[in-house]
């Protein structure tokens, strides 16, 4: 009974060693590959490629959407409180890369279309909400751009993983079949190969995973700021239509 202890516990040490000998390789274990395995590694490197360049492209897209926001915000602000229309339209085509601005230059655009300078109907009103409301979701898809990708690459990642690993352990056992020997050395470089290609596919999906969590949040923040930026400049033209009529 101890010896047959021992010797499963060397034959694991032995096959520990070989295994990762060969892991710590990348030449020898993209070497070691067949063309199937190869496949599998080069989808999730583009899989890898694409999922960076979304984060870039979106955390670029993000913070310029923050800061020109936060500086629009009180500029507009100002412009309304004077009743300058115009010049509220012009700061918010200044900021071509704000959220807000995007949403409330439409609005403003519609109602100073529809006369701003008399006693505006309520079907008018109702005009310029809707205007908002499809500024609204224009803006919403153009910033959820390629999110849905990065969710699909952080759940599908480590399945193509998982297809290197099914790949590389049926090359261990051709061979062994090939080779007529179980030995450690002919089932190695499979092992190897199908441990490298679950560690790639983990490695492609947990960043995508962790990104699209943070961009998902960051989108929610973005759509209570757009809805409550036209809720209240839909307040401001009920307001100024009043006076209008007193």
């Amino acid at each position: 009974m101890l010896v047959a202890s021992f010797a499963v516990s060397s034959s694991a040490k032995m096959l520990i060693a070989a295994v990762s000998s060969a892991q710590w390789d990348p030449g020898r274990v993209w070497g070691d590959m067949q063309w199937p395995a190869r496949s599998v590694v080069v989808i999730l490197f583009l899989m890898s490629a694409w999922s960076i360049g979304v984060m870039i492209d979106r955390w670029i897209a993000y913070r310029a959407a923050r800061k020109q926001s936060l500086q629009f915000a009180p500029m507009i602000a100002g412009a309304l409180r004077q009743g300058n229309l115009d010049e509220a339209i012009r700061v918010g085509e200044r900021s071509k890369k704000s959220h807000l601005a995007k949403v409330v230059t439409s609005g403003l655009l519609e109602f100073r279309g529809l006369g701003a300078a008399a006693e505006i109907p309520e079907d008018h009103i109702a005009a310029s909400k809707r205007a908002l409301e499809r500024a609204e979701a224009i803006v919403y898809a153009e910033m959820e751009r390629g999110l849905s990708g990065l969710a699909t690459i952080g759940s599908t990642a480590p399945f193509v993983g998982l297809l290197g690993t099914v790949i590389g352990i049926m090359d261990a056992f051709h061979n062994i079949q090939e080779a007529h020997v179980s030995s450690l050395s002919a089932v190695s470089g499979g092992i190897s190969e199908a441990l490298a290609t679950t560690a790639l596919g983990l490695f492609v999906a947990i960043p995508a995973v962790m990104m699209y969590n943070y961009f998902t949040s960051k989108m929610k923040a973005f759509n209570v700021e757009m809805n409550n930026s036209s809720s209240e400049l839909m307040d401001y033209f009920l307001k100024r239509n009043r006076t209008v009529k007193a």
